[in-house]
């Protein structure tokens, strides 16, 4: 319920414009968030290390996945934010894809870099007018190969917590451990988990994981500490190309949706929000992202739902099913007397 005069039920899904004020902060400063602009992510992990130097996270292995360059392999109690690459056989944006590349001398194409209009130089990242490649118009990124092939991109995406608007690991902790804080955050309170582990399965994003020597949570607070005192998050902090984006959300929300327009002008149809709409099934994230192509290529669940979605639709059934063998035992109670 909402302190202050104004008094309503706290809603258990869709969307939730005053989520502090539902948790009890009548005078809550804007709800505070991150958009994750995937598209300018150059995978530097700046975020996972900064992340890991202000909240003291121990270190967790620096094991490769085999299948990439990931070596953190995803979120978990010693990892709160995680930097995924995935390699994709497919063009950039409007690029046309080229041919097949196993007969190419990548030395002599090496040695032609900067030498020819196909070729940038270093550092480039547009050609100048009347020399761009096919493909690669002048003011725009030129091809990825000297050659001017465009078939290999990399996604490169920075994960975190969502800090979602309706918190299943939240509904679910008995202890309280879990908090909603009064920039619409989720906190855990580390001295009052007691490690029951119930908001793991409940997560629909998989993010919430308990430590192994302790078995308490643990997951990122979007640096509460650092808010308190106005300063921001240590992974947006740190990172160099501002792929990490923090600020009030609805601020966040209006830019992202700026930039998606503005990669659809640039010949990128494949890019879309994900997290940010109130009307998904978890009233929007906190923590949203810009994505180049489906979720699930970047191990993201295309449809989370929190779990307390269905309590009145499960309430019911059960109130159902209760009635039924109410009136069974009757029908049959009745019967015996005769």
């Amino acid at each position: 319920m909402r302190q202050g005069d104004e008094v309503r039920a706290h809603l258990w899904y869709g969307p939730e414009p005053d989520v502090a004020g539902a948790s009890g902060y009548p005078d809550a400063p804007p709800r505070m968030g991150f958009f994750t602009d995937t598209s300018v992510c150059i995978g530097c992990k700046a975020c996972e290390v900064a992340c890991k130097e202000w909240n003291a996270i121990p270190e967790d292995g620096l094991v490769l996945t085999g299948m990439s360059y990931d070596n953190t392999q995803g979120l978990g109690a010693d990892s709160w934010r995680h930097v995924a690459f995935i390699e994709q056989r497919k063009p950039f944006g409007g690029q046309e894809p080229g041919v097949a590349h196993d007969d190419v001398d990548v030395f002599a194409a090496a040695a032609r870099l900067g030498t020819d209009a196909s070729s940038p130089g270093p550092g480039a990242t547009a050609p100048p007018p009347g020399q761009a490649p096919e493909g690669a118009p002048a003011g725009q990124i030129s091809p990825v190969s000297p050659d001017g092939r465009t078939e290999l991109r990399w996604l490169m995406a920075s994960d975190v917590c969502k800090h979602c608007t309706h918190a299943a690991c939240l509904d679910v902790c008995p202890t309280g451990a879990l908090f909603r804080t009064e920039f619409g955050t989720v906190v855990v309170q580390a001295d009052v988990c007691n490690g029951c582990g119930y908001c793991v399965p409940a997560c629909p994003y998989g993010v919430i994981d308990q430590r192994e020597d302790d078995g308490r949570v643990w997951k990122c607070t979007l640096c509460y500490d650092r808010l308190g005192v106005g300063m921001e998050p240590a992974c947006a902090k740190s990172c160099p190309t501002e792929s990490i984006q923090f600020g009030p959300l609805e601020e966040l929300r209006e830019r992202a949706r700026a930039r998606v327009a503005q990669l659809h002008a640039a010949g990128v149809p494949d890019a879309r929000l994900y997290g940010e709409s109130p009307d998904d099934g978890v009233g929007g994230d906190g923590a949203f992202f810009l994505l180049l192509d489906e979720p699930e290529v970047y191990g993201l669940p295309p449809d989370p739902v929190v779990t307390t979605r269905d309590l009145p639709a499960m309430w019911r059934h059960a109130a159902l099913a209760a009635a039924s063998l109410a009136a069974l035992a009757l029908g049959s109670f009745a019967r015996r007397s005769r």
